[in-house]
């Protein structure tokens, strides 16, 4: 397909937010005036696109971003782009500010959504993968993923110290859906006695062992890893039938929830962010459209949208080994 003449991107967020959007959205702005585009934020994600708040951005819009959490232009799930007069109302907004191609940065749901926003209309557009999940296949990384794995460190650092003082046994939940990304690494990185994923069932009397092993070798705390949506159950769920099994433990549960989602992104998001979203404006005059871009073996690829959304991303079998090895 010959590259059409893009004048005009819009640039949204969709979804979940996660930090490094604003660094995203700093880059395709950015990206868009080095060429000589005119840039526009699409606010609230596609129900903006829908109700039309569509505002021509300036430098002054995306100054002071790089560093902030969360996304400037907003982010809202929208029913009604999920119904097809919805997507032609969105359609006629953009033909209205005669936007011409687009840069959606959200997970699999958001870029499902630009998949087929495309084959409707052929409005060209390229994905980022922005969720702290990092679920989605053809990127090793997603925007937002880094520091959502460094806030659960420091936060299981931080629990690790009470945990420690008390001799207390502590179940911590963090995010992932259905994915144990975040949850094998701050298990890693927070010498967890245990890690529990949806990849990989835990039998209960498996944890009871391990639990029991780490009691006769005199260690003074112990802080087990669950990510939400695992076959074996959530943290408290998981604690009600350690606490049956092994009475004597002080147990205690904390699940650090959407504080993974906040903050300022880490160094590595900020400049995945940053390459990803030069790289989508770039793409976009090249003629690669229904695409996202993501980062494989340190390289910016192209990969299309419905790979990327229906391709399942799989823990690293070595990460498991590891953190399996480690906590012994």
């Amino acid at each position: 397909m010959e590259p059409k003449t893009i004048k005009r991107i819009g640039v949204l967020t969709s979804g979940g937010d996660a930090p490094g959007m604003n660094a995203a959205i700093r880059a395709v702005v950015r990206a868009g005036f080095y060429y000589n585009l005119e840039m526009y934020g699409i606010y609230r994600g596609y129900e903006g696109m829908i109700q039309d708040d569509i505002k021509k951005l300036e430098s002054k819009n995306i100054a002071h971003v790089l560093e902030r959490g969360g996304t400037f232009l907003k982010s809202a799930r929208s029913s009604e782009f999920r119904t097809p007069e919805g997507r032609k109302k969105a359609y006629n907004n953009l033909v209205k500010h005669g936007i011409d191609a687009l840069v959606i940065i959200g997970g699999d749901g958001s870029l499902t959504g630009a998949h087929l926003f495309y084959n409707e209309f052929g409005i060209p557009s390229i994905g980022l993968p922005g969720t702290i999940d990092n679920d989605l296949a053809g990127t090793d990384l997603t925007i937002g993923f880094d520091t959502a794995c460094n806030t659960a460190i420091e936060a299981i650092d931080k629990i690790r110290d009470t945990a420690t003082s008390h001799d207390r046994l502590f179940f911590v939940e963090v995010m992932g859906r259905d994915a144990g990304f975040i949850a094998i690494n701050a298990g890693i990185g927070s010498a967890a006695a245990a890690t529990l994923i949806p990849e990989k069932k835990m039998p209960i009397e498996r944890l009871v062992e391990r639990l029991k092993a780490r009691t006769k070798a005199m260690k003074s705390s112990n802080i087990v890893i669950v990510a939400e949506g695992g076959k074996s159950g959530g943290a408290v769920e998981i604690a009600e039938k350690i606490k049956k099994e092994l009475p004597y433990y002080d147990i205690k549960v904390t699940i650090l929830g959407h504080l993974q989602r906040g903050g300022a992104p880490s160094s590595l998001d900020r400049v995945l962010a940053s390459k990803l979203g030069v790289f989508a404006v770039e793409g976009l005059m090249q003629g690669k459209y229904d695409v996202m871009a993501g980062i494989i073996n340190n390289k910016v690829v192209f990969t299309p949208i419905s790979k990327a959304i229906v391709g399942h991303k799989e823990v690293d079998e070595d990460d498991f080994r590891i953190a399996k090895i480690l906590s012994t």
